[in-house]
C-alpha cells in the first residue's frame, strides 16, 4: 500500500506577494454595564434590623439616556424588620448623587438630590406600606459614557411597638446606567 504525500510549496493563494499577513490590533472599549438595561432592576439592601426591597426603573428608554437629556429614575421601596415585634419602620430621608464618568475619567458629581420627610418621624415604609419617588439625572459631560447613581436611605426604627424612641439605620445602594451616544455620534 502506498500513501501519497502532498506538500504545499509557495505562498498561500490569499497572500499576494508571498508576505505573511499581519493582524492589526484595534482597541475595543469594554461594554458598559447597565443596571437598567432590562427596563428595571430590583435590589434588597439591609441596614441593621431593616431589610428594604427596592425596585428601580426609568420611564425614558435607555437609547434616550443621552448626555443632555433629563433622565428620570423612579424607585419603589417596602421594608421588613427582624425580629418583627410590632415596631414600625420610617424612611426619614432618601438621597441620590449622580456621578458621570467614562472608561478613563470621572467627572464632578451632579447636585445631590434629597427627599427629606415632611412628617415626623418619617414616611411609614413597613410592608404593606411603600415609598415611591422619582429623581432626575440632569445634563452630564458630552464624553461621559455612564453615570453611577449612589442612593442613601436613612431609616428610623421604633425601639418597641409603643415607643417614641427610634434607632437610626442607614442603607446604601448603587446603580450604573449607560449614557447613550447622541444622534450625531451614531452618524460618524
Amino acid at each position: 500500500m502506498s500513501v501519497a504525500l502532498l506538500a504545499g510549496c509557495g505562498p498561500a493563494p490569499w497572500n499576494s506577494g508571498g508576505e505573511t499577513p499581519t493582524a492589526t490590533a484595534t482597541a475595543v472599549a469594554p461594554p458598559i454595564s447597565n443596571d437598567l438595561s432590562g427596563g428595571s432592576t430590583e435590589r434588597e439592601v439591609v441596614a441593621g434590623a431593616v431589610s428594604a426591597t427596592i425596585s428601580y426603573w426609568s420611564t425614558l428608554r435607555m437609547d434616550r439616556w443621552t448626555a443632555d437629556a433629563v433622565k428620570p429614575v423612579s424607585l419603589s421601596m417596602v421594608t421588613t424588620v427582624s425580629p418583627d415585634d410590632g415596631q414600625k419602620v420610617y424612611l426619614q430621608k432618601a438621597t441620590m448623587i449622580a456621578v458621570p464618568a467614562n472608561g478613563s475619567t470621572g467627572f464632578e458629581p451632579l447636585a445631590t438630590q434629597i427627599d427629606q420627610s415632611t412628617v415626623s418621624p418619617g414616611y411609614l415604609v413597613l410592608a404593606p406600606y411603600s415609598y415611591s419617588q422619582t429623581f432626575n439625572v440632569g445634563t452630564v459631560p458630552a464624553d461621559a459614557t455612564f453615570v453611577t447613581l449612589q442612593f442613601t436611605y436613612d431609616f428610623l426604627v421604633q425601639t418597641t411597638p409603643t415607643s417614641n424612641e427610634f434607632a437610626k439605620q442607614t442603607a446604601t445602594d448603587t446603580l450604573t446606567v449607560a449614557i447613550a451616544g447622541s444622534a450625531a455620534d451614531s452618524e460618524d
